[in-house]
């Protein structure tokens, strides 16, 4: 067979290597059409990038390592000296070829980690396999194999270092990107004289009713309209900026665990009944918006904040009846919204005994939604955020948060 050994870890700066990956990043996001970032679904766009450019570390494959042996003609330059042998010869010996399968980029294996040795390794590399060739002198197996274990764990050193820059870049690359990409929206919005922002204040409330134990916030806040450019005219939507989103929902979260430690208290109550315990806190802390009523209702069981005719915050409650249930209610939930980014909440109440089973259904049922986009993260342990997109517009990206509160009959 063909073999002409490499010498591996070497021949290329593996920080260069990321420093362009950048640099054509930005460059890709800088030579984007204008239109295209101001309308493109940024958690998806992102997404795509990542994916695009991020690198895959290098593994071997452990358990697929095999040898096999040939008998082929060694020259005598290849001979140790000890053998004596003079003047142009060939000699039959028994060559063992131990064969290294890998997952990933065989190409990466010729990049210099940060963190190197005085010896780089020498192999062929073909089809993301790494082969090592030694020759058998007098018969002398163990030594071979003496050899390719040497081989295979300063191959194994040099993996594991280059894995670690790998996976220093790729947990820095989101990021990044997130940046390059904000910093080239913020430019295009700025130059278009739309970044003016609506916003609804926030009163301090003093008069909090005892009964749901959440302590009055501390400082006034404001809720921060920010627009965002739908494909017709570029028109400012009006979102909730996502601090007070989150506010709304640790609110929200606050009431769900008072639910859960007294359930003689609530047990009996129904949707409506529990979705206005909610409205009677979030009302006082947010004041201001566009309809005179902060939140209000519409329907049976929806929380609202409205702004311009739009919803900016849906929030809807429902009884746990099964996962088909489940994804019912955020079909129904998708239905509220008109504006791009809007930021929403589905709450479940859960009457069910076994409410760790309840939260894994619904993780596991939510991703078959045909909106769904994405996991974001989980802010406790029963609350899950999710990025979905508006109907029939892929690129219209909304906020779901999953909240579950146990409430046993």
């Amino acid at each position: 067979m063909y073999y002409n050994e490499d010498l591996l870890f070497y021949t290329k700066d593996l920080f260069n290597y990321f420093s362009v990956q950048k640099e054509s990043i930005r460059d890709f996001i800088q030579k984007e059409k204008e239109d295209y970032i101001l309308n493109v679904g940024q958690e998806q766009y992102i997404d795509y990038l990542f994916d695009k450019n991020k690198v895959n570390t290098v593994n071997i494959l452990e358990n697929e390592i095999y040898a096999e042996e040939k008998e082929e003609a060694i020259s005598s330059d290849s001979l140790p000296r000890h053998f004596n042998v003079f003047g142009k010869q060939s000699f039959q010996k028994p060559v063992l070829y131990y064969t290294i399968p890998i997952e990933g980029d065989k190409g990466m294996l010729h990049y210099r980690p940060s963190s190197f040795y005085s010896v780089f390794p020498r192999a062929y590399i073909t089809n993301n396999k790494i082969i090592k060739r030694f020759i058998v002198f007098n018969d002398n197996y163990q030594e071979c194999e003496k050899e390719f274990h040497n081989f295979k764990d300063t191959l194994t050193n040099y993996i594991r270092n280059l894995n670690a820059d790998i996976e220093s870049y790729n947990s820095n690359l989101r990021p990044f990107i997130i940046s390059v990409f904000g910093s080239r929206k913020e430019e295009l919005l700025k130059r278009r004289a739309l970044k003016s922002g609506l916003t609804i204040p926030i009163k301090k409330n003093n008069d909090t009713p005892k009964t749901f134990s959440i302590p009055s916030p501390q400082v006034k806040k404001k809720i921060n309209i920010k627009p965002t450019e739908t494909e017709s005219n570029f028109i400012p939507d009006p979102t909730l900026e996502n601090g007070t989103y989150i506010d709304i929902l640790t609110m929200i979260n606050d009431m769900g665990k008072e639910f859960e430690r007294k359930p003689s208290v609530y047990n009996d109550k129904g949707e409506e009944d529990l979705r206005d315990h909610f409205l009677m806190l979030l009302e006082p802390h947010f004041d201001g918006s566009a309809t005179g009523e902060t939140f209000n209702k519409s329907g049976k069981t929806d929380i609202l904040l409205r702004y311009d005719g739009g919803n900016v915050f849906v929030g809807e409650c429902k009884f746990w009846t099964g996962a088909k249930g489940f994804l019912k209610t955020i079909d129904q939930l998708l239905g509220y919204l008109t504006w791009r980014d809007s930021k929403t909440s589905v709450i479940m109440f859960v009457r069910n005994k076994d409410f760790t089973s309840v939260i894994q259904t619904a993780k596991e049922s939510i991703l078959t939604h045909e909106n769904f986009i994405k996991f974001v993260d989980q802010k406790d342990e029963s609350w899950f955020n999710y990025i979905f997109h508006l109907n029939g517009d892929k690129n219209k990206e909304i906020k779901v948060a999953v909240m579950l509160y146990h409430i046993p009959s």
